[in-house]
């Protein structure tokens, strides 16, 4: 046990952190994915809410009688209703939280810091490791952290545009929301989607894509399957075989002399 703990805060998921290209335990890549999963549940919850609920909070002890009917024959009722406000503080800070653990992993040495990949480096010991390539999850992880800031930029609509404003002299708006609400509804669904396919079926979509771009020609990575070719092996074979083709060399030619001898002169 005491092992394994050493282990765990010397190597977390890596096969060996001095190692290039670095390769790190897709096993406890799907256990951290599945810790994480609760972030884009919750940030969909919120987003329902913000985008299908009611803008408006109606006392119900309030209402009185008009006794007035609409086209419907229903009665109308006089009631306070107070528009609906919305404080994303909870939300900005857990999207903030997402944001590191999706930096984090992306680096040997800031991985160090999560306590994601801690814990699940440790409870990934005890299952058979299976060894991917760093670099397509960090492109993956990219592609999370852009999401995260888009979300981000929805639920703080106001410093983004300050910022901005101060820096580029831009004139975005301050009073309202600019940004549309389908595209963080939208995004979040993809997050989720794509995170439950890295926890249940471990298929890492922006590792796909990554691939894509690769076999387009537009990033360069070197292969994968070259990386892990061991060149010593494969030299220590080919003197193998050349010396057994010798020493079949010689057999032959030893039987050759054993039929035909020489005659005595």
């Amino acid at each position: 046990m005491l092992n394994t703990v050493v282990d765990t805060f010397k190597n977390l998921w890596f096969r060996d952190t001095k190692e290039k290209p670095v390769f790190i335990n897709d096993t406890a890549v799907r256990i951290r994915a599945g810790f994480l999963l609760f972030i884009p549940i919750y940030m969909l919850y919120t987003l329902i809410d913000v985008v299908y609920g009611s803008t408006w909070v109606v006392d119900g002890n309030t209402a009185v009688d008009t006794y007035e009917l609409n086209w419907d024959d229903q009665i109308i009722y006089a009631v306070e209703a107070v528009r609906r406000t919305y404080d994303y503080t909870i939300q900005t800070w857990v999207l903030w939280y997402a944001l590191f653990e999706m930096i984090s992993g992306m680096f040997v040495t800031t991985s160090r810091l999560s306590p994601t990949i801690l814990i699940a480096s440790f409870l990934a010991k005890n299952h058979k490791a299976v060894w991917k390539p760093l670099v397509p999850k960090r492109f993956a992880w990219s592609l999370g952290s852009t999401f995260i800031v888009t979300c981000l930029i929805f639920f703080n609509p106001e410093v983004f545009a300050n910022w901005m404003n101060d820096w580029f002299s831009t004139e975005i708006p301050t009073t309202y929301n600019y940004m549309p609400y389908w595209i963080p509804l939208y995004l979040v669904w993809i997050c989720l989607g794509f995170m439950w396919l890295e926890t249940v079926l471990g298929f890492c979509v922006g590792c796909k894509i990554h691939a894509l771009l690769v076999w387009l020609k537009l990033i360069e990575e070197p292969c994968e399957a070259c990386n892990n070719i061991d060149w010593e092996e494969i030299e220590r074979r080919h003197k193998e075989r050349r010396e057994e083709e010798r020493r079949a060399e010689e057999r032959r030619e030893s039987q050759e002399n054993g039929d035909n001898p020489k005659q005595s002169v």
